[in-house]
């Protein structure tokens, strides 16, 4: 049980399917003529205004950018993506090696299909997926937001952690994941709600949206996650970057101050960058201080 007890800590500080987009009067369309297999896309907001992707984080549903839609949606294009796996999403490809690149991959080819150049908005592993995106093509994003997301989170459990050094335990980490009896994982599940929102809702929500991903794709974004190392990347990284992050001062782990400082000196090369600490929040910031997430957002993409 280590290995699910570091597992537990550890996601508090991340978070065949056909492109279907969806506006407002429930009609599919297709957008342009790529179709991606990692992902599906709703389509909201009002069309002819500018575009902005919302890719939720592990293990997460669509539904964490709700207030979010509700929001944006008079003034914006709403891109919101479900991740195949996640939140009982059919899991496609997602469960094999190469997810996280091939997610990328296949978002570029949908914004560049749909010949738009939006704002990205990711939380927790979808923020790293915005950081990916930006970094292997850069010049298809007019902004970004990163909303509590590490560069390289294996940081907050070994300030000297090296690929190598993680490696071999985000390999026990996932073969734990994929073994273990529903009931241990679902206690799993239960034991982390705490530290990832302060809200109930927002724990419950969580939890369900957890419990109906497909394991053997969490455990495989978690393995790529924990071996995806951007200190070397966020340097070159041209786009405007908004990045958010939690702060909660009664929180144990992460250490609110020295989390702070993680992300202070992780987004300190990247040349474009504003920082923003969400006070009174955990991770899932959006159901924790939903009013200080839309302020925030507002104000970058005008």
């Amino acid at each position: 049980m280590k290995a699910l007890q570091w597992l537990a800590t550890a996601v508090l500080v991340v978070a065949g399917v056909v492109l279907l987009c969806v506006p407002a009067n429930g009609q599919a369309m297709k957008m342009g003529t790529f179709v991606p297999t990692r992902f599906t896309v709703t389509d909201a907001g009002t069309v002819g205004k500018p575009d902005v992707v919302l890719i939720p984080g592990l293990a997460s549903s669509k539904a964490v950018w709700d207030g979010e839609v509700k929001l944006l949606g008079p003034n914006y294009r709403l891109h919101v993506l479900q991740v195949a796996g996640f939140a009982g999403a059919p899991a496609g490809p997602n469960a094999a090696a190469g997810m996280l690149p091939g997610i990328v991959e296949e978002l570029h080819g949908y914004i560049a299909a749909a010949g738009m150049k939006p704002v990205v908005v990711g939380h927790s592993l979808g923020g790293l997926l915005a950081m990916m995106l930006a970094a292997n093509y850069p010049g298809y994003m007019r902004k970004m937001v990163i909303v509590d997301t590490l560069p390289f989170y294996a940081l907050l459990f070994n300030p000297a952690a090296t690929l190598d050094a993680v490696k071999s335990m985000a390999g026990a980490i996932k073969a734990e994941m994929t073994t273990m009896s529903a009931e241990d994982y679902a206690a799993g599940e239960k034991t982390m709600l705490p530290g990832m929102a302060i809200s109930e809702a927002g724990q419950k929500a969580a939890y369900a949206s957890s419990i109906e991903s497909d394991r053997a794709v969490v455990a495989e974004a978690l393995y790529e996650d924990l071996l995806t190392d951007m200190r070397g990347e966020v340097g070159k990284i041209q786009t405007p970057a908004l990045v958010l992050y939690e702060y909660d001062a009664t929180s144990k782990m992460p250490d609110p101050a020295v989390y702070e400082g993680m992300m202070q000196d992780g987004y300190r090369p990247m040349p474009h960058v504003t920082l923003v600490r969400v006070e009174g929040s955990r991770h899932f910031i959006m159901y924790d201080q939903p009013g200080k997430l839309d302020a925030a957002l507002e104000g970058w993409l005008k």
